[in-house]
């Protein structure tokens, strides 16, 4: 009795697919016979789907019909377009579309009200749409790897954005819209084209780690000494000649830092003036010393 029901399952599978148009030749081996419905992942959080890895160059048409997926993965492809109908998994929380060869997003994008993660990163991207800024849930988003020189204003409406990673891009300057992100604890600017940091940063309160290490920076501004929350500043390789007195000030800053993923100040490979080299060597606790007296005689 098993076996009969089990034969007609599968007959049931390949009249679906006989039906059907004619299916490319990876995803007729992705399905193999089987209902799209059966590559969904059910674990204890999400309903998933990871399509990783497929050589993928478009997006599978039975997948805008999956409207219970939660997490998506297509990140790894060579993905050059999403369509319009991307909007349609509105309960998307997370969506991966990481190292593709994406040249935008579709303004669909903003119907997923649900999103809650999105990696675009790794792409070819040279804007977003600012109908991004419609996914009022949104807590991390990763742009890094790219090709942006600008935001949206709209993205002022990202409040609950935590985590910003656009490092590697082409920003010649921190977009004004970030300064209105109040929830972001990191914010990850590295390798694009910075000369300097807006006294607005002052605003972003509870910024624990901040990242622009790669730029041409050629000054701090003393507004960042106001942000206590700051436990890890990395202002490596940039053009840095002096330091605000007020360093001091960021006392959850606890070492010099050498190793990329440790917390504390990294500062390395700057032109600091004498004697800040010096002082410098000398550690974190040094160093505070030094500008608090600096200052204390100024």
């Amino acid at each position: 009795m098993g076996t009969e029901h089990s034969k007609d399952e599968g007959q049931r599978s390949m009249v679906f697919l006989r039906k059907g148009p004619k299916l490319p030749a990876w995803e007729d081996a992705l399905l193999a016979g089987r209902e799209p419905k059966s590559l969904l992942k059910r674990g204890l959080r999400y309903v998933s789907l990871s399509l990783i890895m497929k050589g993928m160059t478009s997006t599978p048409d039975f997948l805008w019909g999956l409207h219970e997926v939660q997490k998506l993965n297509l990140s790894r492809n060579q993905l050059v377009l999403i369509p319009p109908a991307l909007g349609k998994l509105d309960r998307l929380v997370v969506l991966n579309l990481g190292g593709n060869c994406l040249k935008s997003l579709p303004k669909e994008i903003g119907l997923l009200r649900n999103l809650k993660v999105l990696f675009a990163n790794m792409n070819c991207l040279k804007e977003v749409p600012a109908e991004l800024s419609l996914c009022r849930k949104l807590e991390v988003l990763s742009l890094s790897h790219n090709c942006i020189s600008q935001l949206p204003l709209s993205f002022t409406d990202l409040t609950s954005l935590r985590k910003l990673n656009l490092s590697n891009n082409r920003f010649a300057q921190i977009p004004l819209c970030i300064f209105a992100l109040r929830s972001l604890d990191f914010l990850h600017l590295g390798s694009n084209k910075l000369e300097n940091i807006a006294e607005s940063i002052q605003y972003l309160v509870n910024l624990q780690i901040f990242i622009v290490e790669n730029n041409n920076i050629r000054s701090l501004p003393r507004s960042l000494c106001s942000i206590g929350s700051l436990e890890l500043l990395n202002v490596d390789y940039n053009a840095i000649q002096s330091l605000p007195d007020e360093l001091y000030l960021l006392r959850r800053l606890r070492r010099i830092a050498w190793n990329p993923m440790d917390k504390g100040l990294h500062i390395a490979h700057n032109p600091l003036a004498r004697p800040l080299p010096e002082v410098v060597e000398g550690g974190l606790d040094a160093l505070f010393s030094y500008l608090r007296d600096k200052k204390e005689h100024n």
